[in-house]
């Protein structure tokens, strides 16, 4: 467990490509990630576009799926989101994901959204592990 956060997008994709995001596990089944809102990240009515706030939960909730099934791999199955707030160029959006459950196959999980300690999104996960060969994300 750790107070410092890691940069997790360092191979080239969306996520890289759009900032990138900042990881850490703070205890066995719970795990944090963060961004910096850009104008990037804008839609027209000028707050952060759901989508982004999908990909990023994607992208954070997925690697706590991935490190607690480690070293097996993980992919998104279902995700329900629940958009209830907003933010704006400049925000730092902290995500912070519980492992609910899980079982050989399956990462169950819960993950916020916060803004200036607000939530603005919450969704529920499950994630399918993979009995591939192991990768590092």
């Amino acid at each position: 467990m750790t107070d410092k956060f890691e940069q997790i997008s360092l191979k080239t994709g969306f996520m890289k490509h759009n900032g990138g995001v900042l990881f850490r596990q703070i205890s066995k089944n719970h795990y944090e990630f963060k961004s910096t809102i850009t104008k990037n990240h804008l839609n027209s009515a000028g707050i952060t576009h759901g989508g982004y706030l999908a990909a990023l939960i994607d992208a954070g909730a997925g690697s706590a799926a991935h490190r607690s099934a480690k070293p097996s791999p993980c992919v998104t199955i279902s995700l329900d989101l629940k958009f209830i707030g907003t933010s704006k160029v400049g925000d730092e959006i902290i995500g912070h994901v519980r492992i609910l459950k899980k079982t050989k196959t399956l990462v169950f999980l819960f993950c916020e959204l916060k803004c200036n300690d607000e939530i603005i999104t919450a969704a529920n996960g499950i994630w399918k592990i993979l009995k591939n060969k192991p990768i590092n994300i």
